[in-house]
């Protein structure tokens, strides 16, 4: 799953591991997903999104259809 973390946490003036620690997971998460290596449950997901000051999940996340 392709995402925009990285574009809105680098405007918020967030590190990886600031991001991480709001969200509670390791810095190696929020790389992974900013990577597309990682798809994230619906609650972390939902915590980022909020974190990041965005109101819609598909604001930060890009959803396929395959």
């Amino acid at each position: 799953m392709e995402t925009r973390i990285r574009q809105f946490r680098q405007k918020a003036g967030m590190t990886q591991q600031e991001l991480a620690d709001a969200v509670g997971v390791t810095r190696q998460t929020v790389n992974a997903l900013e990577n597309s290596r990682y798809n994230p449950s619906l609650l972390l997901a939902y915590n980022i999104t909020k974190t990041l000051g965005k109101d819609h999940i598909e604001d930060i996340f890009i959803f396929e259809d395959d």
